[in-house]
């Protein structure tokens, strides 16, 4: 099979699908990556045949100011962004690709809607990959009138085809208010990580991920400040964007750099602090490790809000917290033994979900029964 996976935004919105891509080449499937000009380069590099949907756009390395949180400004980039202009620009992009690439399937991201109509054009089989694990930043309402009006504008109908969702995070994760989809196949994204004990001296985890660190403002001066005055190795990764110079001399036990793998940090790390992105928050629970959190937009404030109800996490405020406060509740988190064991608890729950292996054969069913369906067998 030929299988094109399509992903709009940053990295965060493809490395869901990147195991559920690595297990059909593994299968001796025929993979492509298509997605933002600035991203592919590095998938490129990782192994992945790649496509740009777009060119490279200039990247500030500029820290700039921390706009305050709000969801309307997060509703209006979704329903202006990420459908009317990226289905504008994106989908003669995709058909040509898809043309000449010639997929047997899409799979796409959630928020590539661009890819789901390109499918549906074609008469392709697709899958969508779930990428916002609280699941409360895509709703109805919001999407409705700007995906109707795109559909509209290739000539399908207002309600989309149904397709196979596949989830890599653990369901209980999701906010009750978005239900899973009917259907959904939950899978685990790497090994079972078995529990462990906390470290005599804690190992801590800070990351803004790589889009929210360039608008932060002072906040990782002040988490550096206040994660310094913790008995623990502190290590802090601030984007292949920033200098880890900027930052000034820390402590010996601070390390700051552009960039160190999740994988390699998370097996010694007691705490992670983030700005509760899906990506970084489902990684230190695949470890049984709790957070401290700094939601700033997009998925990360219901990201928070479920890590709260689960009792894995606790959030502060991104504009206000005090190197002081953020020293305060980092060290009540690594005492208080009831977020790890509730981190634990969701941990049991993602070893418990099949491996993203499992996903290969429901996606050869998926274009075999679309074989089947295009050509049925003669009276």
């Amino acid at each position: 099979m030929r299988i094109l996976f399509s992903f709009t935004g940053g990295r965060g919105h493809f490395d869901p699908m990147a195991p559920v891509a690595r297990a059909l080449i593994a299968r001796g499937h025929n993979v492509a990556v298509v997605g933002g000009g600035a991203h592919v380069p590095a998938l490129a590099r990782a192994g992945f045949t790649t496509f740009a949907v777009n060119q490279p756009r200039e990247v500030s390395t500029r820290r700039q100011p921390m706009p305050p949180v709000d969801p309307a400004r997060d509703d209006w980039e979704i329903r202006e962004l990420f459908v009317r202009q990226a289905t504008r620009e994106h989908i003669p992009v995709l058909l040509d690709l898809a043309r000449e690439w010639q997929p047997d399937l899409i799979v796409h991201d959630e928020v590539d809607f661009s890819a789901a109509i390109t499918a549906e054009l074609l008469g392709l089989p697709c899958a969508t990959v779930l990428v916002l694990a609280a699941g409360t930043l895509l709703r109805k309402e919001l999407l409705e009138d700007p995906l109707t009006e795109a559909r509209t504008a290739h000539g399908l109908p207002a309600e989309p085809v149904r397709t196979q969702v596949l989830s890599p995070f653990p369901p209980s994760f999701r906010d009750p208010s978005a239900p899973l989809p009917q259907g959904t196949f939950s899978f685990r994204q790497g090994n079972p990580q078995p529990p462990r004990r906390p470290a005599e001296r804690p190992g801590v985890y800070f990351t803004l991920g790589t889009n929210f660190n360039l608008e932060s403002g002072d906040l990782i001066e002040r988490t550096l400040a206040g994660l310094a005055q913790l008995p623990a190795d502190v290590t802090a990764t601030v984007g292949t964007q920033l200098d880890p110079a900027e930052f000034g001399p820390q402590p010996p036990h601070v390390r700051v750099e552009r960039f160190v793998p999740q994988a390699e940090l998370l097996p010694r790390t007691d705490l992670v602090v983030s700005h509760a992105g899906s990506g970084s928050v489902i990684g230190a629970l695949a470890h049984g490790v709790p957070s401290l959190l700094f939601p700033m937009g997009a998925d990360q404030p219901g990201n928070a809000l479920r890590c709260t109800a689960l009792g894995v996490g606790r959030v502060l405020d991104p504009e206000t917290a005090t190197p002081e406060e953020i020293h305060h509740a980092a060290a009540e988190v690594l005492a208080d033994d009831g977020y790890r064991k509730a981190a634990q608890r969701v941990q049991a729950e993602i070893n418990a979900l099949p491996g993203a292996k499992e996903t290969v054969s429901l996606l050869e069913e998926l274009v075999t029964a679309s074989a089947r369906d295009s050509f049925p067998p003669a009276p």
